[in-house]
């Protein structure tokens, strides 16, 4: 078994391991773009680790910027994830730098940025969840149309809004916070958490809030979809079903806004596959 088929493996492991969502969209993929795509999301996963780790934050930042710095070179790197993600660029069109977006938007983590405004959240959300969508778009490819890219862009920021307000809770027990002050302010929300850890909500303000944020980021949902018609059938099928997990939480939170309070909201395993055999048919 030569290296680089090792390296691949080993990225196909750890999304099948630790792409709990993901997963049902990239199997979908015709073998060449499935362990391509896999190679992505091991690298992502990599710089998500980084921020999510238990390192001090400084350490942290040296790896984030020794990881960057790997990137600029990455055909020289023996890495198995680097190797596979290397190997990867020179089969597809993938826009290595969106990688370095990712770092970027993780490095904001780090330092505790906070968002006066949606379009500042945007920004972050491009960074962290549109530089996948792009990248993606490189392994999927797509009919020529000036806008795919920023399709792919906007329906990782949607789902980037859909994880904002499924983890409202838990960002602020780790002291983040994403929502936008302007957004608080304008709906008297002033985020807190109850002896139990869970969110309070004495007026219904927050409720009135994430009901908003979720129609908003259903527009971006549509926005983005516009990208599927412009795949071939696997990659759009696979898409459809990355996206439409994120879709069915988003549809649950707009229902009921208090469901964020005291869980993290998730799919079941057969919620999953029926998302995922959904978009394998063509069917929203």
């Amino acid at each position: 078994m030569n290296s680089l088929t090792t390296a691949y493996e080993t990225c196909e492991t750890i999304t099948r391991t630790e792409a709990r969502n993901f997963y049902y969209g990239i199997r979908l993929l015709p073998p060449a773009k499935r362990t391509s795509l896999c190679a992505v999301y091991a690298l992502a996963r990599r710089i998500d680790d980084i921020g999510d780790g238990d390192l001090p934050p400084a350490a942290k930042t040296a790896a984030l910027a020794g990881l960057k710095a790997e990137l600029s070179d990455i055909d020289r790197s023996d890495d198995p994830v680097l190797v596979a993600v290397a190997d990867t660029a020179r089969r597809f069109p993938l826009p290595v730098g969106a990688f370095g977006e990712l770092v970027d938007g993780v490095q904001m983590d780090l330092t505790g940025t906070r968002y006066d405004t949606f379009e500042q959240l945007v920004g972050y959300c491009r960074c962290v969840a549109g530089s996948v969508g792009r990248l993606c778009l490189g392994i999927f490819g797509s009919r020529a149309d000036p806008h795919a890219s920023e399709y792919a862009d906007a329906l990782g920021i949607a789902l980037q809004q859909v994880n904002i307000l499924r983890d409202i809770r838990e960002d602020l027990t780790n002291n983040r916070i994403y929502l936008p002050s302007e957004d608080l302010h304008r709906f008297g929300v002033r985020l807190s958490l109850d002896a139990k850890g869970n969110l309070v909500d004495r007026d219904g303000g927050l409720a009135r809030f994430i009901a908003f944020a979720a129609e908003r980021a259903r527009l971006w949902y549509e926005r983005g979809l516009r990208l599927l018609p412009l795949l071939d059938r696997r990659s759009a099928a696979s898409a459809a079903a990355m996206s439409g997990i994120y879709r069915r939480l988003l549809e649950q939170i707009a229902a009921d806004p208090r469901l964020v309070y005291d869980r993290r909201l998730s799919l079941t395993g057969w919620q999953k596959a029926t998302v995922a055999v959904r978009a394998m048919a063509g069917v929203s």
